[in-house]
Formats: C-alpha cells, structure tokens, sequence
C-alpha cells in the first residue's frame, strides 16, 4: 500500500491505508506492548514522508513545497539540495517541520497506537 511508486496522491495513500489501520488496530489494539504500536505510527508517518519526498521530484519543486510549509529558507534549500535518499531525508528535522503528526491527521491518517473510547 505504501509502495513509492504507486503514481497515487499523498491523500489517497491515507484514505486506503486508514482503512486497513483502523481494522489492524481493532485486532492488536490492546496488546501489552502499546510502545511497539507507537514506533509503527513513527515508521507509518516517515514512510508517507518519503513518498511525498519522492513525489516532489525536482530540487525546485522540494525547495518551494518546505518553505509553503513553514520551513525556513536555508533549512529547506539544504535539504532540498540533499544527495541523500528519500527515507533518509524523511527523518530530517525539515520534513518533520514540514509534515507533523497534525499534517496527517488532517489528512485521515488513523493511528494504530490510539485506542478509540466507545
């Protein structure tokens, strides 16, 4: 679902994968390890990361979209101007700025590690 190269938008990776999250925590939710399901939430966000990272494509375009989003002008342009690899770069303190944990959920992103009171 997560696979980088899938040529589906950032929000239509959330809404299919939300689906599938939600379920998943139904069945694991209540572990004893609750730690195990924060790291996959952790993992899941940096993943998506990536794939926008990857969607972006141009240093430009990387350029122009951190610093729509609040980055600042010499953090995005070095990241921007990163060699490094997208699941790399999707741990930088920029991409981080650039997408927090409210990012996604605006998007629908489900969490794994939050149980939901009934």
């Amino acid at each position: 679902m997560t696979r980088r190269t899938r040529g589906r938008s950032l929000a239509q990776i959330v809404k299919e994968l939300s689906v599938y999250l939600i379920g998943w925590r139904g069945y694991f939710g209540f572990c004893q390890t609750p730690s195990i399901l924060r790291d996959l939430d952790q993992w899941l966000r940096r993943r998506l990361r990536a794939i926008a990272w990857k969607q972006w494509k141009r240093g430009i375009t990387r350029f122009a979209e951190l610093r729509r989003r609040g980055v600042g002008r010499d953090r995005a342009a070095q990241t921007a101007g990163s060699p490094h690899g997208p699941w790399r770069l999707a741990n930088s303190p920029a991409l981080t700025i650039a997408m927090p944990i409210a990012f996604f959920s605006s998007l629908g992103l489900a969490s794994v590690a939050a149980l939901q009171t009934a």
